[in-house]
């Protein structure tokens, strides 16, 4: 199988659930002294089928995203595929070198330290002690856990853990990545480290990621997976899986205990065939909240100019710690040219947290037909006046930069990857990215149906 990476063929797994301890310690005797006098063995479990019959094929390059409610088998099916769980029934061929990321926690000693474990963890994936130790001090910087990695990692908390797991399968020359659930843990800054690395690797790895968000999977994965208790797993294209996975979502909700009755409903209209008309307007819950700038953020450039501060002010020209989404807002960008730069171009990117941009906004056309000259060591002060978006919940990064030249032509002198943090909190938004600004709603009610 050339092209195929993983092969998973009718698998699957079946658990023996006991009603209480006794039934397994008869399970363990009494069958077996039925079976000696000739006697039908009884049972005293009941089976429980954690994944069914379950069969699909990943070609090379691939990345699959594998969904479903909480019990569906998900986790199963990964430790399936990863040999650390047997399978009933069934069988998976893997072609390549595989690192996963699996539970948080899951095989790292506790009474190890860190450094410890990159070692244990290295050579359970194939790593020989010299390379492990040749890529350890990268494996560290990745993980950025400071001196904790010369703790025990019992000491460690749930962020640190999956930094340094994250770390170890980033350094280990896989061809297949196996990710579940692993980024909903870590902070902002760790998130967008990972998905930079997992943007990388796709374009020439194998990854199957496990998750129940629906963006990160139809953002990442070219095809999906959907497992379901007690029904036969679905494959297809990414936007097809996950909108049958958020219908599946709701039809496990819906109940007829929980919806009104219709009866009831028009039993309580009061309208008499006039028309009412109802406006509102959404109310500032949206609130933002921003991390100071990070001098030491990963950055890139020639360095013929220097960014070094940026920062939010209010309309009142002062700094803030806090926005609310819909507020009149400045974004201000700090550099020192350490050169002659002619036409000096700055640039803010907001992201998501899988690194889709929100927005991006910068000078260049702006100043196209001003152009602007910086002599050595002057400074500049760059101001950016906007609404501030409405945020659906979660955390956001910026980026910030400064090229010198007009449009695609130009040099790119100093690009900071997420130098600030926005954490929106309190947002009424559930879905998509952003919400609408200067937005008004009307509802108007009739009882009588009118057409054109």
């Amino acid at each position: 199988m050339p092209d195929i990476a993983i092969r998973v063929s009718h698998l699957s797994k079946c658990y023996h659930i006991y009603s209480s301890p006794h039934d397994r310690l008869k399970q363990f005797v009494v069958p077996r002294l039925q079976r000696l006098i000739g006697q039908r063995p009884k049972q005293y479990f009941h089976e429980f089928w954690a994944i069914n019959d379950v069969s699909f094929e990943i070609k090379k390059g691939e990345t699959i995203g594998i969904i479903g409610r909480n019990g569906s088998g998900k986790s199963t099916l990964l430790q399936l595929i990863c040999g650390t769980l047997t399978p009933t029934s069934g069988q998976v061929e893997i072609n390549g070198r595989v690192a996963a990321l699996l539970e948080l926690g899951s095989g790292f000693n506790p009474e190890f330290t860190g450094r410890e474990n990159v070692y244990m963890n290295a050579a359970v994936l194939g790593l020989s002690r010299e390379k492990a130790e040749a890529r350890f001090d990268d494996i560290a910087a990745f993980a950025d856990i400071g001196e904790f990695i010369e703790q025990p990692v019992k000491t460690y908390s749930s962020g640190m853990m999956v930094r340094l797991a994250f770390a170890v399968i980033a350094h280990v020359d896989a061809d297949i990545l196996i990710i579940d659930e692993a980024l909903a843990v870590g902070d902002a800054f760790f998130t967008q480290k990972c998905m930079r690395f997992l943007r990388h690797f796709m374009e020439t790895g194998t990854v199957l990621f496990v998750s129940h968000d629906t963006s990160a999977v139809v953002n990442l994965c070219t095809r999906a997976i959907l497992l379901a208790p007690n029904k036969k797993a679905i494959e297809g294209k990414t936007d097809e899986i996950c909108r049958l996975y958020v219908k599946d979502l709701y039809a496990e909700r819906e109940s007829p205990d929980s919806l009104t009755p219709v009866d009831s409903i028009v039993q309580q209209s009061s309208h008499d065939g006039s028309e009412t008309l109802f406006k509102g307007e959404p109310q500032p819950e949206n609130s933002i909240r921003i991390t100071p700038f990070r001098a030491d953020a990963d950055s890139f450039g020639k360095g013929g100019i220097t960014i070094i501060d940026a920062w939010f002010e209010n309309d009142k020209n002062a700094k803030i710690s806090t926005i609310n989404g819909g507020d009149k807002v400045k974004f201000c960008i700090k550099a020192k040219a350490n050169q002659p730069i002619q036409h000096p171009a700055f640039g803010v990117m907001i992201k998501d947290r899988l690194g889709q941009y929100v927005f991006a906004e910068g000078t260049d056309l702006a100043y196209r037909n001003c152009p602007l000259t910086l002599m050595t060591d002057e400074l500049a002060v760059v101001t950016f006046s906007f609404l501030m978006p409405l945020l659906i919940q979660g955390e956001y990064s910026l980026n910030v930069a400064v090229a010198e030249g007009v449009g695609d032509d130009h040099i790119q002198h100093h690009w900071i990857t997420d130098a600030l943090v926005l954490q929106s909190v309190n947002s009424r938004l559930v879905h998509g990215i952003c919400g609408l600004q200067n937005l008004s709603i009307e509802i108007q009610l009739s009882s009588t149906y009118k057409t054109d």
